[in-house]
């Protein structure tokens, strides 16, 4: 098991991708990469007004804290950064940040790869849009390829 720093937060302000890399690998002389997901909210062709992301708190940060853990587990990581907003969030604006780092790519690639498929479909967030025409906000509905793509790291 990797002894890799992470760092975990659920908020509802953004993040600064820039100073989050800055953070994880500031004196650490044993990264040799760093692999770095943004996930953005989408404008659905023009339809959306805001994204409302909502979560159950201590719940959301000890789930994605075990998939840390696995990440961790699975691969030689050196650090960890999941950030995941909650909260209204408008089309252009970022949700969730995820940074691996390890003395080699493949390692960083692999992990944050497999965080972000297991933060897809295992972490407890529900997604509610509220569309520009004004008409009742709908729950958005679980796609069948996230959970497609979270069975592959089960071989």
């Amino acid at each position: 098991m990797s002894q890799a720093t992470v760092t975990l937060r659920v908020q509802e302000q953004d993040f600064d991708q820039a100073v989050e890399l800055a953070s994880l690998t500031a004196g650490k002389t044993n990264v040799g990469a760093a692999v770095a997901f943004v996930g953005y909210c989408r404008d659905e062709e023009g339809t959306l007004n805001c994204l409302e992301l909502e979560h159950f708190p201590g719940m959301a940060e000890k789930q994605i804290g075990t998939l840390c853990k696995k990440a961790s587990a699975r691969w030689p990581l050196s650090g960890l950064t999941v950030i995941h907003r909650h909260g209204k969030i408008k089309p252009g604006e970022q949700i969730v940040l995820v940074i691996a780092t390890s003395r080699h790519r493949r390692a960083a690639f692999e992990a944050a790869d497999f965080l972000m498929d297991y933060l897809k479909t295992s972490a407890p967030f529900w997604k509610k849009e509220h569309k520009k025409d004004g008409s009742n906000p709908s729950w958005v509905v679980a796609k069948a390829q996230d959970d497609q793509d979270t069975l592959r790291w089960e071989k």
